[in-house]
């Protein structure tokens, strides 16, 4: 199984990014998806997760409200939209995928097992 994340570019604040995290060689079902960002200079982060099924989410309250996620079955890609961006939302981020969570979300970046090679969001004031 791989991923692979798209979609990050450099954006003002206040705007918006819609990054993709598409699998391959596998499927998403089954899994919880996690995404995580890794700010300059920081440790790597949580920011949400969500069960395949879409059961179950949790999102970071630094992104609450502001960031949204969807998906394509058909395409095997979740789709992370991100609104009313802010400066401190500049970061590598990451999707992962974890088949072990037996249907959990998970704040836990150790608890998945595939990620993707990361996708940078700079946010500029």
């Amino acid at each position: 199984v791989q991923l692979q994340a798209s979609g990050g570019g450099l954006v003002q604040a206040g705007g918006s990014l819609r990054l993709s995290c598409a699998v391959s060689g596998g499927t998403f079902r089954g899994s919880s998806v996690g995404w995580f960002r890794q700010p300059p200079g920081k440790e790597r982060e949580f920011v949400l997760s969500i069960t395949w099924s879409g059961i179950s989410a949790d999102y970071a309250d630094s992104v609450k409200g502001r960031f949204t996620i969807s998906r394509d079955n058909a395409k095997n890609t979740l789709y992370l939209q991100m609104n009313s961006l802010k400066p401190e939302d500049t970061a590598v981020y990451y999707c992962a995928a974890g088949f072990q969570l037996g249907g959990y979300v998970s704040r836990k970046y150790y608890e998945y097992d595939y990620w993707g090679q990361g996708t940078q969001v700079t946010v500029s004031s």
